[in-house]
């Protein structure tokens, strides 16, 4: 018998939700720190080097450093457009005429195409006036979408927020920066917002 050895020791400091990318969605996981230790007669007696903090997937057992915490689940890849859609829409529409009938279609417009089917004129009202009591944190929800958007579609969510917009008539200047606002939380660089806001507008005019 073998009453020496090595062996390693770990301690679970939290749990969560996490994507798994080897089972394909969203699972529960263990985080754990821990070390390896010399065994004397089964008995760990001297400590050795310490094992770097990570993940573990409880489905598959798949270990994972814990920068992989970052990277949004299925759920919250789900949520983020709707999310994202109504704080820019609102961020639009509170820059102009939140009264404006056309503006306010074109906003729920929006938010419907984004995955929210039951979006309406009494929500759009509420998600206002709480934007208004409260502060609207558009960095924030922007921050979480624009890490799953590939470029094209950084410009393509750009476009329909600029379109809310110029649905009531030429921006204002307050339009104009609100639309860059939300172009910097997506990460384009001002030229880049130029040019797609200065293409929505020649698509709007040209009817």
């Amino acid at each position: 018998m073998v009453f020496v050895g090595f062996r390693y020791h770990f301690r679970i400091t939290g749990q969560g939700t996490l994507h798994c990318q080897r089972c394909g969605g969203d699972r529960h996981y263990r985080r754990c720190t821990g070390r390896r230790w010399f065994r004397l007669l089964f008995i760990p007696v001297i400590p050795l080097q310490r094992v770097k903090e990570h993940v573990q997937c409880t489905s598959c057992g798949t270990r994972y450093r814990i920068e992989v915490l970052a990277l949004p689940t299925t759920a919250q890849m789900r949520a983020a457009l709707p999310a994202a859609t109504r704080a820019a829409v609102v961020a639009m529409l509170r820059a102009g005429d939140d009264h404006s009938a056309p503006a306010r279609a074109c906003a729920i417009d929006q938010v419907r195409v984004s995955g929210m089917q039951e979006y309406g004129d009494a929500t759009l009202a509420t998600d206002l006036a709480r934007s208004e009591s409260t502060g609207s944190d558009v960095a924030s929800v922007l921050g979480t979408l624009a890490v799953q958007l590939t470029m094209p579609a950084h410009e393509w969510f750009l476009a329909g927020v600029v379109r809310v917009g110029l649905a009531d008539g030429p921006l204002s200047h307050e339009e104009r920066c609100a639309a860059r606002e939300v172009a910097a939380c997506l990460g384009l660089t001002p030229a880049q917002a130029l040019g797609v806001i200065s293409i929505t507008e020649e698509s709007a005019a040209a009817g």
